[in-house]
């Protein structure tokens, strides 16, 4: 909803934690879940590892607003809703996390979040897709190869989101 902005990004940097270069990681170097792709992207020129590592809050503000808040159309969505989609948006790409809230809500699948999509999702008890996003969450996560490494985490990240979005939802409720 419009106003979450800085409310999901600060559940979204507590999973996203510090800087992290896993072998087994297909996103390489991230600091705060931004990776190095990102990163050059935003700067429009390559980004070494040690510009990643001392990232300014500012520059993942503006990331995190530009290439998935605003990607996902967060602004529009339902308190709770809003936190879930960003969340999976971040962790799992903004087109996978648009295509999942699509499949859900019945609109057409396509991966981008517009009107349609806001619309169907209008329509629907928000707590309900909030524990449908969850579910489809889990199951995504668990047809990864790399879940036996990351699994873990992953999972225990979709429940305290899960959580908290919750908690969001309800308050306006």
């Amino acid at each position: 909803m419009k106003g979450n902005f800085s409310a999901c990004l600060e559940v979204v940097l507590h999973h996203e934690g510090g800087w992290s270069d896993h072998k087994d990681d297909p996103g390489g170097a991230t600091m705060k879940g931004i990776t190095l792709t990102t990163y050059s992207n935003f700067l429009g020129r390559p980004a070494t590892k040690d510009e990643l590592r001392s990232i300014s809050d500012e520059h993942v503000e503006a990331i995190y607003r530009r290439h998935y808040w605003d990607r996902i159309a967060g602004d529009g969505l339902p308190d709770g809703l809003d936190l879930s989609v960003f969340d999976m948006a971040i962790n799992a790409g903004v087109s996978r996390a648009g295509r999942m809230l699509q499949e859900i809500v019945g609109s057409q699948i396509d991966g981008s979040i517009g009107k349609k999509t806001l619309a169907a999702v209008a329509e629907q008890d928000t707590l309900s897709l909030i524990r449908q996003y969850a579910e489809e969450r889990r199951r995504f996560y668990k047809s990864l190869k790399t879940f036996d490494v990351f699994g873990r985490g992953w999972l225990r990240r979709v429940d305290e989101v899960e959580a908290k979005a919750k908690d969001m939802a309800e308050r306006f409720t």
